[in-house]
């Protein structure tokens, strides 16, 4: 009966032991993803890395700890730093690190990642320390290749490597901001001011310009028509004597064959249409009491007219040169007023363009 009794305690110790096998055999697996790297410590002692995948350890007494890999963002906190030329401003960043060295990123340094900020902190802050404002807002990339250096070099004997430096806001604090912001509108009154008095000056000088040549081309236009009208004056009177003077040709020629009695005749009917006038004087040209003889010699038929000697040569017809018809004479008037219209013309259009030009450079 004592046997018996004793087969179920056994039993139940074999599956205990059993189970705690398992437990303790389970403990010592390890999974390791491909982004992780795993440091395996045993009794105190570093043993060496582990490869991601199935692991299995000595449980109890074998520590891994796994390390990302991966890149990290780490945010670096918003703190108020003091430029160069003392105007207070708030500055933060991120900083793109990644774990190049497991083993010295857990044995070198407690935390990496804190560390990494606040040595961030303390460089952003001594970068800027050395900066005016308007340096710190106009460049960044210079403080961003600045802080990487500093922290790529830091953070080397960390395992850690420094991708990437992004400062994220410069934020003057208000008083300071509001200074920019006075300073920002005088500075464009003072370039608006500029650029209307640089218009004005350009839309005078265009219309100066303008003025000028209007003025050119009204003195070359009227000297052009002094110059046509002249030419036509000329031409005018040219004809006039030339047709009074072929006028008197035809007289002479046509005068030289008549007798006394012909020209007495001619003296009478002068005499005539001179005393049908209006005036209450009358001026002969010539002395009357020839006339009166000639005539008296004409009624008594006492005096011939003496003949024309033969032999006797006429002047030519042919030295007053040809007269001009009437086509020449149109033709000439119609050129004249062609040219002074074209003038006018060319003139009032170079004055619009010009007068135009400036005042939409003024504008």
């Amino acid at each position: 009966m004592l046997l018996t009794g004793q087969i179920p305690w056994t039993g139940l110790i074999t599956v205990f032991l059993i189970i705690v096998i398992i437990i303790i055999f389970a403990r010592g697996v390890v999974i390791v993803q491909p982004y992780e790297q795993g440091l395996q410590i045993r009794l105190g002692q570093y043993i060496g890395r582990m490869n991601p995948g199935f692991r299995w350890v000595v449980p109890l007494i074998t520590v891994v700890k796994k390390l990302d890999l991966r890149t990290e963002v780490m945010d670096v906190p918003r703190q108020e730093v003091i430029t160069k030329d003392n105007s207070p401003t708030n500055v933060d960043a991120i900083v793109y690190v990644r774990v190049i060295d497991p083993e010295k990123a857990y044995f070198e340094v407690m935390n990496y990642r804190s560390a990494t900020v606040a040595l961030a902190q303390t460089s952003l802050r001594g970068i800027i320390g050395d900066m005016e404002l308007d340096e710190v807002l106009y460049n960044r990339d210079v403080i961003n290749a600045r802080l990487r250096d500093i922290l790529d070099r830091e953070t080397d004997a960390w395992g850690v490597k420094v991708e990437r430096v992004e400062i994220k806001e410069v934020d003057p604090v208000g008083a300071v901001k509001q200074a920019m912001t006075e300073q920002t509108a005088a500075e464009r009154e003072r370039r608006a001011a500029i650029l209307r008095a640089d218009g004005e000056k350009r839309a005078a000088i265009l219309r100066a310009e303008g003025s000028r040549q209007s003025i050119i081309l009204e003195a070359e236009g009227e000297r052009q028509s002094k110059i046509l009208r002249a030419e036509g004056e000329r031409l005018s009177r040219i004809l006039q004597a030339q047709g009074e003077a072929q006028g008197l040709r035809i007289l002479s020629v046509g005068a030289r064959p008549l007798d006394r009695r012909a020209i007495t005749v001619l003296s009478l009917d002068a005499l005539k249409q001179m005393a049908e006038g209006q005036a209450t004087k009358i001026i002969f040209p010539f002395e009357l009491s020839s006339v009166v003889k000639q005539a008296a010699e004409y009624l008594g038929a006492t005096a011939e007219a003496p003949d024309v000697p033969e032999g006797t040569e006429l002047p030519s017809e042919d030295i007053l040169g040809e007269i001009p018809g009437r086509d020449v004479v149109r033709t000439a008037e119609e050129a004249v007023k062609s040219i002074e219209t074209d003038i006018n013309v060319e003139m009032q259009k170079k004055s619009r363009d010009l007068i135009g030009k400036g005042e939409e450079e003024g504008l």
